[in-house]
């Protein structure tokens, strides 16, 4: 079978609407006797299987994908092996302390370096380095299961903001005192 036609099969099995945004290392283990498969994921992006997110990141378009959390899951497979939470605008947007919401640009706390990636027309991710480890902030993380990130609270957020020299003028301080 042809590798392009076996990783349309495995893909249409395997993935769902909170499972479809890939690395490489996910596909190559999709397809092992592939040994080009730069190449083979060029050709499904072309062919329209696979739409590149960043690089390193492609999603297979499923029925019901949630668009609004493509941004969290690529984050999430860019850095798996670090320790990410979500934190600083985005936490605080969400919550609605900050009275704009940052559009296809958010922000999350990493354990890896500091880096913006342009995700194109998607947006942008923002990992902000921390040395913080997870053991120390277990009452101010949560699991947001639906972007397969940890959150933090309002309060860990307003730390990490304050830590990090950014920008309070948005921030709103009463509803900050509210639900910290």
């Amino acid at each position: 079978m042809q590798p392009i036609r076996q990783l349309a099969q495995t893909l249409k099995s395997l993935a769902d609407r909170d499972h479809s945004v890939f690395a490489p290392s996910d596909l190559a283990a999709a397809i092992p006797e592939c040994s080009e498969l730069a190449v083979l994921l060029s050709r499904a992006t072309k062919a329209g299987l696979l739409k590149r997110i960043c690089r390193g990141i492609y999603l297979y378009p499923v029925s019901g994908y949630a668009a609004g959390n493509l941004l969290f899951h690529a984050a999430a497979r860019l850095r798996a092996d670090e320790f990410n939470y979500i934190s600083l605008e985005t936490a605080l947007s969400d919550a609605g302390v900050i009275s704009q919401v940052p559009m296809n640009w958010i922000t999350l706390m990493s354990s890896g370096r500091s880096h913006i990636v342009n995700c194109g027309d998607y947006g942008h991710i923002e990992f902000v380095h921390t040395e913080q480890r997870p053991e120390n902030l277990g009452g101010e993380l949560s699991f947001d299961a639906d972007r397969h990130l940890w959150r933090a609270s309002v309060r860990q957020a307003m730390r990490d903001m304050k830590a990090t020299r950014r920008n309070m003028d948005l921030v709103d301080k009463g509803a900050v005192h509210e639900l910290a």
